[in-house]
């Protein structure tokens, strides 16, 4: 959909031959417009949280909506309640839609106009989502797409086996705000380096990893025999399973307030750059 870009839907096959809609939302497109989770939308200008109000750019301080000093998901509409133009689209042998946003100097706060598109791909039983962005002036930027995955109809994502090639995450603080600590995984709850099941883990957690890492994510249900894997060039992973509906969001992107965070992966975008973000979802049967 143009509005928030939206996947509103995508039918995989599970083991039986039967489409299954991975991707939760709404039947009618008009309950978009109260949506306040992102359900399926691309989000920015700056995915994740960003702390202190605002950040630091070139000596001057840009302060951002915020809610008791955290800025989430671009603010207070973001990219994922605007309304992108269909720029470019093709069906038949590898299908695909390019929708593109214009993001005007200091809309939120941030500097800078912004010109974003995202590529929605489909080649064979993957979907690629790629994100380009260009920019006027010197700006951050940090852009994903916010789908809630459903592997099968059932009311609970605890059964579903879950491996991440991670070897630490975020350290984060009581408003999920990463300190600039690395937390090693092995032997926690968030240890998946080895396949298991989710279980009782709640996660709205940043995994981070080498960029360009194959596979490095992968869920599985043994209900509907449907397999995600999903491959990104971004260094960061924030898995989010929500606790009023049985989902998996897998938000491929940098670092959570990489601007306040001077170690982490920089989310700075000048003019004559171009900003790229590129992932792959891809589906098989067990």
């Amino acid at each position: 959909m143009e509005y928030g870009a939206t996947i509103q839907k995508l039918l995989v096959k599970d083991k039986n031959g039967k489409q299954v809609n991975v991707v939760a939302g709404h039947d009618q497109p008009e309950a978009y417009l109260e949506d306040h989770i992102s359900l399926g939308a691309c989000v920015g200008r700056y995915a994740g949280r960003i702390s202190k109000g605002g950040f630091n750019l070139e000596g001057t301080f840009f302060p951002l909506y915020n809610e008791n000093g955290i800025h989430l998901h671009g603010g207070e509409e973001g990219f994922g309640q605007k309304y992108w133009t269909l720029k470019e689209h093709r069906s038949g042998k590898q299908p695909f839609l390019q929708l593109a946003y214009e993001s005007a100097h200091l809309e939120e706060g941030y500097p800078g106009n912004l010109s974003a598109t995202v590529t929605y791909t489909l080649v064979g039983s993957t979907l690629k989502i790629l994100f380009e962005a260009t920019t006027d002036k010197t700006t951050v930027v940090n852009l994903t797409n916010h789908a809630y995955y459903r592997l099968d109809n059932e009311d609970s994502i605890e059964h579903y086996q879950l491996e991440l090639k991670c070897n630490s995450i975020l350290d984060v603080d009581g408003q999920l705000v990463p300190t600039g600590r690395f937390n090693e995984v092995l032997n926690t709850q968030y240890d998946f380096s080895k396949k298991k099941q989710i279980g009782k883990v709640h996660l709205d957690t940043p995994f981070t990893f080498t960029p360009n890492c194959k596979n490095a994510a992968q869920v599985s249900s043994k209900v509907s025999g449907i397999i995600m894997k999903v491959t990104t060039d971004q260094p960061a992973i924030v898995i989010y399973t929500p606790t009023s509906f049985p989902a998996i969001c897998f938000e491929t992107q940098n670092y959570p307030d990489a601007p306040n965070h001077s170690h982490f992966p920089t989310s700075v975008l000048r003019p004559g750059e171009l900003y790229r973000n590129e992932s792959s979802f891809s589906f098989e049967t067990l």
